[in-house]
């Protein structure tokens, strides 16, 4: 995906890439070195590191703007890179021209945020689970039993399942696998 970014945006006339990188340590040492006015970060399955280096570049190297490349990023994600002000995100699946049109406006000082993730984050309901409740399901999705989940968080049997009921209920889940798509799909777990 780097590279195919990478090509797209060298036929820009007006943007140079100057560099590369494979993760947050090293994009953040090749921003340190490159000092660019725009590093462009690709999120999905890395939003860990994405966000700690947006985080990072912001500290260290404020000049220099971000703007996140994001396909069907959960909307907990996309919440957590508008809470940090990230100056830009740009949706994979957008126009060929909205990562050059962001990375312009970004450059400029301004924000740039794809409509379309917009909308999917402002959309994306609420976590309705209670931290206990995704305490139990994080357990259970790591496929620990429930004796054990009850013995770990010091309850008993029936009140892990009493959660794991209540959990299922209020995603609409069929069982706790459906309980444990559907929160992470939703970016609760």
């Amino acid at each position: 995906m780097r590279g195919a970014l990478a090509a797209l945006l060298a036929r820009e006339e007006d943007i140079e890439v100057v560099a590369e990188s494979a993760g947050s340590a090293q994009a953040v040492a090749r921003a340190m070195s490159y000092r660019p006015d725009v590093a462009v970060i690709d999120i999905d399955g890395q939003e860990g590191w994405a966000l700690a280096a947006s985080r990072e570049l912001a500290s260290r190297l404020p000049e220099c703007r971000t703007v996140l490349v994001a396909g069907a990023a959960a909307p907990l994600v996309l919440h957590k890179a508008l809470a940090l002000r990230v100056p830009g995100i740009v949706g994979k699946d957008g126009p060929s021209g909205a990562l050059a049109d962001g990375i312009r406006k970004v450059a400029e000082g301004g924000r740039f945020i794809d409509p379309e993730l917009a909308l999917l984050a402002i959309d994306a309901a609420q976590n309705p689970l209670t931290p206990r409740e995704r305490e139990v399901l994080r357990l259970a999705a790591d496929g620990t039993p429930t004796r054990d989940i009850a013995g770990q968080l010091s309850l008993s049997v029936g009140t892990v399942r009493n959660h794991l009921n209540a959990v299922s209920r209020k995603v609409g889940a069929r069982n706790r696998i459906d309980a444990i798509r559907i929160a992470r799909e939703s970016g609760w777990l």
